[in-house]
């Protein structure tokens, strides 16, 4: 995944920019970035590593060297960014956060006109390199990343710094957010809304979908209006959105609460002496199941990670069900002898919820129901790069299905939550992954928990329909 933080003042903005991206780190775990700029000095740039220390380690040291009144910076699961460029349309630094589907024929199209680019480690071209070539492209820099949305097939969201401003442009069909804040002397860009909120910001407005600004240390302008229609990612507040952020004026704890009040509301006569969350998504989701139900919330084990990265981000699948069993310390008080149900954000691969499971049962649980906030999984995200996974049948559900009839004939059936078919791959995910019981959300209940316009909402990882 990934995310971006920028911002322009009257004074310098070093310190905002590294506590705003530092407040990003949640969305990735490989690079961090940061840019500035000042008239004195010109432009500079930083780029480490953060696989093994944290943003604030690695970056601690550019805080006395870097200065600018003008920075933008970015949390990376992909290729080193931002990136710098020089051209007819001047110098400037650019950051993003997307997935380019379509990677190979655009790049074979500019170079067809002539351009080239650089070749990055491993042979791979970095795609936020491949974004400055299409806005490149055009006369200026808003008709370019009008262009590049336009052009790219999957999602694209950035933040591009020149000497005069910072351009902010959300994704053409607002598959993420772009949220702005302003004090006084100062505006700021930034995915999650919480992370300009200690340094002083105050919440300005989301951009809209494809819209484009120009920010300035005293103004906002629109280059390019707001398309109408917007697909923003459901899975944002289910899951890998941070608890205090915002999106379209929907707070992720309250969706969450939501969620799991809705999910107690169709879950009559569950016999259990605890619900909990599997931490930490799954603890909002949890707090409404058990303030709905009645059952008392419990923690039965706790998540160790001060020094671990999200669990689904290394590339190997041993090194990540090693470190997702080694973030977990159990209550053994709470455990033993007791029947548990945990809510999780998701049953994907099915991977850490069967260890999960098996540690609970190693530690003395008696019973160990599970539902998930979400639908079932069914289809690897083609528009954001977060899906675990190398291909469909990977997820659990599909793998299911896949055993059940040989091919995906009845997909549709399986996919729509009041089919026979779609109770006994439920039944059947649960034997294979020794659940007491599983159920999942309904796909109805996720979007009114939202609250937003359903039709607003991408819920393609759940029904294949974009």
């Amino acid at each position: 995944m990934g995310g971006i933080f920028g911002a322009v003042s009257k004074s310098d903005i070093t310190a905002d920019l590294f506590f705003g991206i530092d407040y990003h780190t949640h969305l990735g775990a490989r690079r961090g970035g940061m840019a500035v700029y000042a008239p004195e000095t010109g432009f500079q740039r930083a780029i480490h590593n953060i696989e093994n220390a944290p943003f604030r380690t690695k970056f601690g040291d550019d805080m006395d060297t870097m200065h600018g009144n003008m920075g933008i910076g970015c949390i990376s699961d992909t290729d080193p960014q931002p990136v710098m460029v020089r051209s007819h349309l001047g110098s400037y630094a650019l950051t993003t956060v997307g997935r380019i589907n379509n990677a190979e024929a655009l790049v074979e199209d500019i170079i067809s006109k002539g351009g080239h680019f650089n070749e990055q480690s491993g042979g791979q071209l970095n795609p936020t390199e491949l974004v400055a070539s299409l806005i490149n492209q055009c006369d200026t820099i808003a008709e370019g990343i009008r262009y590049a949305q336009k052009q790219i097939d999957g999602s694209m969201t950035l933040l591009l710094m020149t000497k005069e401003g910072l351009y902010a442009a959300r994704d053409y069909l607002g598959r993420t957010p772009l949220i702005l804040g302003h004090k006084e002397g100062a505006y700021c860009a930034a995915f999650e809304s919480f992370s300009y909120m200690n340094l002083g910001y105050r919440y300005e407005r989301d951009l809209g979908p494809g819209e484009i600004v120009f920010l300035t240390p005293d103004s906002c302008e629109t280059l390019k209006e707001p398309n109408k229609k917007m697909k923003i990612c459901a899975f944002l507040w289910i899951y890998y959105g941070y608890t205090t952020s915002c999106y379209e004026g929907v707070n992720v704890e309250v969706m969450r609460n939501n969620c799991g009040a809705l999910l107690a509301r169709r879950d009559k006569g569950i016999d259990v002496d605890y619900v909990a969350g599997v931490p930490e998504s799954g603890n909002g989701h949890a707090i409404g199941y058990a303030n709905e139900s009645g059952i008392k919330f419990a923690r039965p084990f706790i998540k160790y990670t001060p020094t671990w990265v999200r669990s689904f981000t290394p590339a190997k699948q041993s090194i990540r069900d090693l470190t997702a069993h080694m973030k977990l310390i159990p209550v053994e008080q709470l455990i033993r002898g007791k029947k548990l149900l945990f809510l999780d954000d998701s049953v994907v691969r099915g991977t850490q919820m069967r260890n999960t499971v098996e540690f609970l049962y190693n530690n003395g649980a008696k019973e160990v129901h599970i539902r998930s906030a979400s639908p079932p999984s069914m289809f690897g995200c083609k528009y954001l790069n977060f899906s675990p996974g190398k291909s469909d049948m990977d997820l659990i559900a599909r793998q299911v299905v896949r055993d059940f009839d040989g091919d995906d004939r009845y997909l549709k059936d399986y996919c729509t939550d009041n089919t026979e078919r779609y109770h006994a791959m439920v039944e059947q995910i649960a034997r294979r992954l020794n659940f007491t019981s599983l159920k999942y959300h309904l796909l109805a209940d996720v979007k009114t928990a939202v609250g937003i316009d359903p039709d607003s909402l991408c819920t393609y990882c759940f029904t294949g329909e974009e």
